[in-house]
């Protein structure tokens, strides 16, 4: 049993842009080396949606959110953001789309040398130059404590936990207001605890902003707890999409075992 969602539909049944997709991956392909990672994948995000990508190391997720942000290019098929095709865009308006993107990699990816402020303060100040100084540390001293992390502005990432670097990355990939928010293993290395705290912390800030968000991830109770829809992944391709008790009724055999 394999759920479609059929964005072509979506933007036929409705007139109204809140409903319609803000990506929309259409037959998607891409290979490395003869090694197919992506087999024609379609996947659908509308606005304050989050959709949770699943599946086994390996599989094609990150490589997904990589062509989302136009770091790599696929070698057929459609990537189109808030309508428009990625494949037809220069750099200069790859780079004014890619501002309505934040993006929390997977290893949170802070600069070692930089504090936690001036971190948080790095997009701001190289695509803000209309913010004053003083506006620029209230909007980072804001962020941080959105996250939690008032406490610690001039501390260096290596002074931190996981849990906090993690924190940190998601303030830094808030700074400039995205629309679209795209989340690399938010829970990866981290211990039960700091987990739920950051998936708590994903719904609040989900909660206060209405974002659209990708999760890519291999934490199941992580993508149960924080997405509307779930699309799982195996060799390349979405095995099966929708809500998590659409997998949980599912028969397919490789669904049944990720889920054990």
């Amino acid at each position: 049993m394999t759920i479609a969602y059929d964005t072509a539909a979506q933007t036929q049944d409705t007139e109204d842009s809140s409903l319609l997709p803000v990506i929309s991956i259409e037959n998607v392909n891409k290979s490395f080396s003869n090694r197919k990672v992506l087999d024609g994948i379609n996947l659908c995000l509308k606005r304050a949606e989050t959709l949770a990508v699943l599946g086994r190391s390996g599989t094609g997720k990150s490589v997904l959110l990589r062509l989302i942000i136009g770091l790599t290019q696929p070698d057929s098929g459609s990537i189109r953001i808030f309508g428009q095709d990625l494949a037809g865009l220069s750099l200069d308006q790859l780079g004014v789309l890619r501002m309505k993107m934040g993006f929390l990699f997977q290893h949170a990816a802070l600069y070692d040398s930089l504090t936690v402020a001036e971190n948080v303060a790095f997009p701001l100040q190289h695509h803000r130059g209309d913010l004053s100084t003083s506006e620029r540390s209230d909007r980072v001293q804001h962020l941080l404590g959105e996250v939690g992390m008032s406490g610690d502005l001039g501390k260096m990432p290596s002074d931190i936990s996981g849990g906090m670097q993690k924190r940190v990355g998601l303030a830094r990939a808030l700074a400039l207001e995205p629309e679209i928010l795209l989340l690399d293993e938010p829970t990866a290395g981290l211990d039960p605890i700091s987990s739920r705290e950051i998936d708590e912390l994903i719904l609040k800030l989900q909660r206060e902003h209405q974002m659209a968000s990708i999760v890519v991830t291999h934490d199941l109770n992580s993508a149960k707890s924080i997405s509307n829809r779930l699309a799982l992944l195996d060799k390349g391709k979405v095995v099966i999409e929708g809500k998590f008790e659409d997998l949980e009724r599912s028969d397919i055999e490789f669904v049944r075992n990720f889920l054990k």
